[in-house]
């Protein structure tokens, strides 16, 4: 009997993702990678003084089972990444991290309130990388963005976030809005930022920075889709001073994290 179609999709996609790589280059995000026991390590290349900038963190990263260095010179680096990319001498190819689900990675410590970001189709990997930064900076214990029309893992994310893609989960779904739907169920409250909202993020968590909070951005222009926003809690605006103002998203990530802190 013929498999259905989508079966041999999912079959496909499958296999596609089992045998993805994905190549960090950089001084910072290749030494966090190489410390990270979750990291799964294929191919290192680097300069000797790249080597020699990453200390002790090459050992840590040969005993956790990652490949021996390939000492190469600077004009002649044999990693295949784009050559335009700053790589400082060091690139290693991984295989991407798997964060697990919602469930497992929002449920916060119990001590402090949760908070958790979620990306509706932002797709530039620097401002993906800076919001992962950011959320490592205030505490969030997650950033989700979709499967599809979402940056995924890549060089450039990993070297913008600076190391943070090591610490930071960033998780992957299906369907954004089912996402919210979950997070509501474990008892979040969850506010879309929308530049024309009634509503600044201070005046709805005023008193209720106790509870968990999760912050649904949209990309630069679009903004959120209509989906998104009808399944949000609230819809909030980030107060500016004068009549007129606007973010990059990643700015706006890392305001509304510190106005929507717990304290």
């Amino acid at each position: 009997m013929k498999k259905p179609t989508w079966v041999v999709d999912k079959e496909r996609n499958k296999r596609a993702a089992a045998n993805e790589t994905v190549w960090l280059f950089g001084i910072h995000a290749v030494r966090d990678a190489l410390l990270n026991p979750a990291r799964e390590k294929l191919r290192f290349v680097v300069t000797k003084n790249a080597f020699d900038r990453l200390g002790g963190a090459v050992d840590i990263g040969l005993k956790d089972g990652g490949p021996e260095p390939e000492m190469c010179e600077p004009r002649n680096f044999a990693a295949p990444i784009d050559p335009q990319s700053v790589h400082q001498g060091a690139a290693l190819e991984v295989k991407p991290l798997d964060w697990g689900k919602i469930e497992d990675r929002c449920m916060g410590d119990g001590v402090n309130p949760p908070r958790v970001v979620l990306l509706d189709k932002v797709t530039d990997p620097h401002n993906v990388g800076a919001i992962l930064r950011s959320a490592e900076v205030f505490g969030a214990q997650a950033v989700i963005a979709m499967n599809r029309h979402a940056a995924p893992e890549t060089g450039a994310l990993a070297k913008t976030a600076s190391g943070a893609m090591e610490r930071q989960p960033y998780l992957r779904v299906r369907n954004l809005a089912d996402a919210i739907v979950e997070l509501q169920a474990m008892g979040y409250l969850v506010l879309g930022l929308d530049g024309e909202a009634e509503q600044t993020i201070e005046q709805v968590v005023e008193g209720k920075r106790d509870r968990a909070i999760a912050l649904v951005l949209g990309a630069e222009g679009p903004g959120l889709r209509d989906k998104t926003k009808e399944t949000c809690d609230a819809l909030v605006r980030i107060d500016f001073a004068g009549e007129f103002g606007s973010l990059n998203v990643s700015n706006a990530a890392a305001v509304a994290l510190y106005v929507s802190r717990a304290s």
